[in-house]
């Protein structure tokens, strides 16, 4: 417990030291940075991410970034391109070399390589001098940090410079490109994002699971719907199917008395309910629920009900 202090003010100097690291980064999305992205953008090949060290590891992170955001790209060691990786690189490709120096041996064989053969070769360094810089087609260079490693030696602030720029160019692209949600959930099949990204058309339930009573029917048949459907609500529909009102658990309590029973569902109907269409995905709905405090949500067409979805049935698919 003694070391608390110590360990907590350790993590506040990376923290401000990261951070200022960060701020500097501005200056880098300058005029070489947008030529970078619209190279990548007008690219017919792929991306090739290349580095030595924690910048390989920062490479591995980017690499996958622009493939699931719909730039298709790889990862190859530097030292490995030395031994026969380089074959894999075509000339419809780019390569993108990361290198706090710019200095890196390693890198020496993958640049001589794109020159020979006239691949692009996009530079990701914080020295102006370098060979990497000066050999790149298109240079983006951010400023030197002080790392926050107290020596000044262990990659820490110059890598999260790195993994940074690489976002923004992913994140660029996938915006000039228009990339939908519907593409990135076919890369993302499996996981909580998955999940997230179905659509409430693949989950609602439908038909005979509807909770509907007619707008003139009366609350003691209304309930007995709402009873038996156990979702907590009744959808009132008119007489073109339309849901034009829902009445739930919190609109029988404000309005329980002796003569509900004989009430007609429009007059306890909340008019207007939040509804949804089936192309919503599953995190969309569980923040518009949220928001809306309300536990379940209609899915329609043009007001008339395909579906509805519990709160929990959104939760139990994303937990």
């Amino acid at each position: 417990m003694k070391n608390n202090k110590k360990i907590i003010n350790s993590a506040n100097r990376t923290l401000t030291r990261e951070l200022n690291s960060i701020r500097n980064l501005k200056s880098s999305f300058n005029n070489s940075f947008c030529k970078a992205v619209n190279l990548i953008y007008n690219l017919r090949g792929k991306v090739i991410i290349t580095g030595v060290g924690k910048s390989a590891h920062i490479g591995y992170k980017i690499s996958a970034t622009l493939t699931s955001t719909g730039t298709p790209s790889y990862f190859i060691h530097a030292t490995e391109a030395s031994h026969g990786d380089l074959g894999s690189i075509e000339k419809d490709d780019c390569v993108i070399a990361i290198s706090n120096s710019g200095e890196t041996s390693e890198l020496n064989n993958i640049i001589q390589f794109s020159k020979r053969f006239n691949i692009k070769l996009i530079s990701i360094t914080s020295n102006s001098k370098s060979i990497l810089h000066k050999n790149a087609s298109v240079g983006i260079l951010y400023k030197k940090p002080i790392e926050a490693c107290p020596l000044n030696l262990a990659p820490t602030s110059s890598t999260s410079m790195a993994m940074i720029i690489g976002d923004c160019i992913a994140i660029a692209l996938l915006e000039l490109r228009g990339f939908k949600s519907t593409e990135f959930k076919s890369l993302h099949p499996g996981g909580n994002l998955g999940k997230d990204l179905k659509n409430l058309g693949e989950i609602m339930h439908m038909k005979s699971e509807l909770p509907l009573a007619n707008i003139d029917e009366k609350m003691s048949s209304a309930l007995l719907t709402m009873t038996k459907k156990s979702f907590g609500c009744v959808g009132v529909i008119n007489n073109k199917k339309e849901i034009v009102g829902i009445i739930t658990d919190g609109d029988l309590r404000r309005k329980l008395n002796s003569k509900l029973f004989e009430k007609k569902s429009f007059e306890i109907m909340t008019k207007n309910p939040t509804l949804a269409n089936k192309n919503m995905l599953v995190g969309e709905a569980i923040n518009l629920m949220n928001t809306k405090k309300i536990t379940s949500l209609f899915i329609c067409d043009k007001k008339k009900p395909l579906g509805i979805v519990h709160i929990h049935d959104l939760l139990r698919l994303t937990s």
